[in-house]
């Protein structure tokens, strides 16, 4: 079973950036397609981004787009989250997710989950 381990998370000021990085162990990380989700205060986990295991194809929410971007190295077993232009709306615990396969399109539903990382926006 694959481990991920999220780390980046923060306190900045809106229209600032972090960068989240996610380190996989356990498995082959290039068998297995990643993802992003975060969940903000009172409400389900939603999709950020996700991508392919081989990071070709991605996939993004609406709310997001433009403004964040993933990514992954297959070498450091690690997938990034690029968070640019943010907004006190994006605070959230954002955790980072693999699910086995994901050769073409980005998966939908993930079974592995990092424990998460809290991200705060200040206006």
């Amino acid at each position: 079973q694959v481990q991920l381990a999220e780390s980046g998370g923060g306190l900045v000021q809106a229209g600032g950036s972090l960068r989240l990085s996610c380190a996989a162990s356990g498995r082959t990380f290039s068998n297995y397609a990643t993802a992003w989700f975060r969940q903000r205060p009172g409400t389900e986990r939603e999709f950020v981004a996700g991508t392919t295991k081989s990071g070709h194809m991605t996939s993004y929410a609406e709310f997001v787009k433009g403004r964040f971007t993933i990514s992954r190295d297959n070498a450091r077993s690690t997938t990034y989250l690029q968070m640019n232009s943010l907004k006190p709306e994006d605070s959230a615990v954002y955790y980072c997710a693999a699910e086995q396969g994901g050769a073409i399109i980005v998966p939908t539903e993930y079974d592995h989950w990092g424990q998460g990382t809290q991200v705060t926006i200040s206006s």
